[in-house]
């Protein structure tokens, strides 16, 4: 049985990982489609999690906001449009108010938090790691998401197998018991060991800036993973979904890129300025 999930988790995750790759290294707008697909099965499937008699989330009004904040996020991030464009999504947003005005339910604010935590959680995220790509803003770096996922693959491949065969001592039993110290330290070295690899090949980020990305991915990724087990406990779940074989749903595979996208973003954006002012890195 174990051999068996083995064989469709890696079967899941040799396709995935293609589809991924040839997605961002074709173009900018193939990118954009991935990341339009992502946000959109892992929304629906945030939404129908917490379904429920007492919370109806707006999928309708939800999908409409992201897909709105992650475009006109891509006309500013690659310089085609000007920051005032982000100003279109206050409108749609007030929208998801308005649209409970007309929907008679029993628990509209109820409706209302959890269409906007599915944004917060999923969308949010995704419109960093959007930036991520165009560092510096104005133009699309294929390399830099490639490398991303090659870091965040490294770690998840690394602390699985670490885990699973040196496992021990619990990282946070309370929510997932299934995590490990050892399985941390084996996606740690994983990691870093692809971040040494992929700045022989991406000179677009340095060696150490390369590094510095895959600790941010790993301390902040695991948070990120922790979060969605939090998430999951709380609704007596296992997985999130079965969309991925192996994996289990969208935000079950997505889980560190959401958690660490705007740290990383945040150390990208500010790394010419330590180059400059502090360290050559």
């Amino acid at each position: 049985m174990a051999s068996d999930n083995l064989i469709k988790r890696t079967i899941t995750g040799i396709v995935l990982a293609a589809i991924i790759i040839v997605a961002i290294s074709l173009s900018l707008a193939t990118f954009i489609l991935l990341i339009m697909v992502i946000n959109l099965l892992g929304l629906l499937e945030f939404y129908r999690l917490f379904y429920s008699s007492a919370v109806i989330p707006g999928k309708i009004q939800g999908i409409v906001l992201s897909v709105c904040m992650l475009l006109t996020s891509t006309l500013f991030f690659t310089g085609k449009s000007n920051l005032n464009v982000l100003l279109i999504n206050i409108p749609v947003a007030f929208g998801v108010f308005i649209a409970e005005l007309f929907l008679k339910a029993e628990n509209p604010f109820h409706n209302i938090a959890f269409t906007f935590l599915g944004i917060i959680c999923i969308t949010i995220p995704l419109c960093f790691f959007t930036a991520v790509a165009c560092l510096p803003l104005g133009q699309y770096h294929a390399p830099i998401p490639l490398g991303y996922f090659f870091l965040l693959w490294a770690s998840d491949t690394g602390a699985y197998f670490a885990g699973k065969y040196f496992g021990r001592h619990h990282l946070f039993e309370r929510i997932s018991p299934g995590k490990t110290w050892e399985g941390s330290f084996g996606g740690t070295a994983s990691a870093l060991l692809v971040a040494c690899i992929t700045a022989h090949f991406f000179k677009t980020i340095s060696l150490s800036g390369w590094i510095m990305m895959a600790v941010i991915i790993v301390v902040t990724g695991t948070f990120g993973d922790l979060i969605k087990s939090l998430m999951k406990r709380s609704l007596h779940l296992k997985d999130s979904g079965t969309i991925l074989p192996g994996h289990g749903g969208m935000l079950d595979r997505f889980d560190s890129l959401l958690g660490s996208a705007p740290f990383v973003f945040c150390y990208l954006f500010i790394l010419p300025y330590l180059e400059t002012h502090f360290i050559k890195l």
